[in-house]
């Protein structure tokens, strides 16, 4: 181990060793075998390159870790690659064996698409002088047999946000025939004007296109301080929001105005509260509440689903008994010790998210946690038991595995953790739970009601 390398956010970096791993040897064998993909790394340029003379390594938690060959998929379609400024990659040397640095460039990561979830984040060593990375996920990647490989595992099936779906011409067309439609509608002019033809986000793409999930933002304010929020950071913040949040309140005529067409006529129709554009939903129940007493009036077709931090279960037994179909709640953690210090909640405690879920259930609706997955946290052995207590007390129906957009030292730094004690590997725990809750349904979007149902084709392939 190179004695001149410098310490890992204060972790020193024989701590980065093979812990609670196969050994060097066993490894470095496999490789012979399994051919791992070699590290990447960039010139600053926009250039990026191989370095043949190190095999590329994953992070879980503070820990850098070789990956195992089953363990890399090739890039999904959509995914992009990502240059870390100031940060020099963490690879295995091909002929010692012994983790060394890159020194000829800034290490590289991969935003990966929706229906995958990242099994190890890019290992990296950071420099003093390097900026806080920007809202995304960076996913370990390497490069072998002219192909980027991610540490990756498809979790849905869906397609509802394949890349290769979206056709550019028809979204633009589908958004103007909706400003038409809708000329005196604030909230269909904020989807398609600023959600779909501004910030390409997927949802509002689909409402354009007149298919499955129709967002439906409603709040501009907010009762959580989230660390990483895509939609507000306060000023002076060394990160910022990647996109605008809304900024007027709609009214439930406006909602049951789009909606109810979209239930209507669109295939596998559900329609969201709750979006990465606004604040929280649950602060606008009685709009949301009114909205589904009048959209019912008119169709019991599809789902209605609102995303939520979970905050007010009173608010949230008011929906059900209105007509709300799903929930899924946000959460980076099963447990509160490490909930709090990233949501730091407003008037509202960790066990009111808990409480929700189970409300929903109580009603028969489905019920999901959209969980930040993080490895070396979200798969530690104490967030393992954390969660089969949450599972067993609320018995919710879906775990939606999804990437955690955010820098890892920078979240690690900011709620405090600089251990993360014994992990299972993401891909150990899922089996593990599948295991003890055959029931319980992994996925990445929100289920249609057909799936909610039984009779439902994962991959819309006739779509």
């Amino acid at each position: 181990m190179n004695e001149n390398l410098t310490s890992f956010a204060e972790i020193d970096l024989s701590a980065l060793a093979f812990k609670k791993h196969r050994s060097y040897i066993i490894y470095i064998l496999r490789m012979t075998i399994d051919q791992s993909p070699y590290l990447l790394y960039s010139d600053g340029e926009g250039n990026i390159f191989e370095d043949i003379s190190l095999y590329a390594t994953g992070r879980a938690g503070w820990d850098a870790l070789p990956v195992p060959t089953e363990d890399w998929i090739e890039l999904p379609s959509g995914g992009n690659l990502y240059e870390l400024p100031g940060r020099r990659g963490i690879g295995i040397d091909v002929i010692t064996g012994d983790m060394r640095l890159c020194d000829k460039g800034w290490a590289v990561a991969a935003f990966i698409p929706p229906a995958h979830t990242g099994l190890y984040i890019a290992a990296f060593e950071s420099t003093p002088e390097a900026p806080t990375l920007p809202l995304f996920c960076y996913t370990a990647a390497g490069w072998l047999d002219q192909k980027f490989y991610v540490t990756a595992m498809r979790i849905e099936g869906d397609i509802r946000q394949e890349a290769i779906g979206y056709n550019e011409d028809k979204i633009a067309s589908g958004a103007e025939t909706l400003l038409k439609n809708y000329p005196n509608n604030r909230l269909v002019k904020h989807l398609m004007e600023n959600c779909c033809m501004t910030y390409d986000c997927p949802a509002a793409k689909n409402f354009s296109l007149g298919r499955w999930e129709c967002p439906v933002p409603t709040s501009p304010a907010c009762n959580a301080n989230c660390l990483g929020c895509i939609s507000f950071q306060p000023e002076g913040e060394s990160i910022v929001s990647t996109q605008d949040r809304l900024t007027f309140k709609p009214s439930s005529e406006e909602i049951v105005e789009f909606t109810v067409p979209h239930l209507m006529n669109a295939p596998f129709p559900l329609i969201s509260f709750g979006q990465g554009c606004e604040g929280e939903p649950l602060l606008m129940w009685e709009t949301i509440r009114d909205a589904i007493i009048e959209i019912r009036k008119h169709t019991q077709r599809g789902s209605i689903n609102i995303n939520t931090n979970g905050s007010k279960p009173d608010a949230v037994k008011a929906l059900c008994e209105a007509g709300l179909n799903s929930i899924r709640v946000s959460t980076n953690s099963a447990r509160k010790v490490i909930y709090d210090p990233y949501y730091r909640p407003n008037n509202y405690q960790f066990e009111d998210i808990i409480e929700s879920l189970k409300i929903v259930r109580s009603y028969g609706g489905w019920a999901s946690i959209n969980y930040f997955v993080f490895p070396g946290m979200t798969d530690s052995v104490d967030e393992y038991e954390a969660l089969r207590k949450l599972i067993q007390y609320t018995d919710i129906s879906m775990i939606q595995w999804r990437n955690f957009n955010i820098d890892p030292d920078w979240y690690l730094g900011k709620i405090g953790v600089y251990e993360t004690g014994d992990i299972l590997g993401v891909k150990q725990m899922m089996e593990l739970l599948k295991e003890e809750f055959p029931k319980l349904q992994f996925g990445y979007f929100n289920p249609p009601m057909e799936r909610i149902k039984g009779d439902y084709q994962s991959d819309f392939a006739h779509y």
